[in-house]
């Protein structure tokens, strides 16, 4: 399936673009909740309990609530205005599956790199996979209760993201403030398909996401 927006149908009503956005980020970020959160589907996921094999391997200590963790992706979907149906596709965030990352990413227009603060580090490798590959991605800062809050600048300073990069605050845990972080992502991914066709010189895409 292409995952790519459509241009509208000139002959009647707008077809709906099917789009396909990556949730990543590191381990406990919040990825399955940012799915669950917004899918309009019950959505599917792949979650497994925490064992003996993820010792000295997954960090639990900002996290020892977390029991279970995504092996293969999670898939949920919501539709903005009618226009576009986003197909949500979040990652496993330990190291040990990322083998499935080239494979969760063919044809996506862009990803979502979910950042917990208090674990920053864990944030790197998604934004060089995605930076190494040229695929657009915004870093959703991702609120929890009782972490401490630190200016978008600041947390683009430390994860050294480029300034044309988007940086947003997000719970993961209610609708509309992912619903928020999902339109900022389109409409930069959008941006830079537009920004690709001038180079190249052909006709602007015309779609439109509020």
């Amino acid at each position: 399936m292409d995952y790519r927006p459509s241009r509208p149908d000139t002959a009647g009503s707008p077809v709906p673009s099917p789009v396909k956005i990556i949730v990543a980020g590191g381990f406990g970020a919040g990825k399955t909740t940012f799915v669950g959160t917004v899918s309009e589907i019950p959505p599917l996921t792949t979650e497994a309990a925490l064992t003996s094999a993820s010792l000295g391997i997954d960090d639990t200590s900002q996290v020892s609530s977390k029991t279970t963790t995504t092996v293969a992706m999670d898939f949920g979907r919501i539709t903005l205005l009618d226009s576009v149906i986003l197909y949500l596709f979040g990652t496993p965030g330990q190291d040990r599956f990322w083998f499935m990352w080239d494979e969760l990413v063919l044809g996506a227009i862009g990803a979502i790199v979910l950042v917990d603060t208090r674990r920053l580090a864990d944030s790197f490798p998604a934004v060089d996979y995605f930076e190494e590959r040229d695929i657009p991605f915004l870093v959703a800062v991702n609120r929890f209760d009782g972490a401490r809050e630190y200016r978008l600048d600041e947390v683009r300073s430390a994860l050294d993201v480029d300034s044309r990069r988007p940086i947003v605050f997000c719970d993961a845990r209610r609708r509309e403030s992912v619903r928020q972080a999902l339109i900022a992502l389109v409409r930069h991914s959008l941006d830079v398909v537009t920004s690709e066709e001038r180079q190249r010189g052909l006709p602007e895409a015309n779609a439109r996401v509020d």
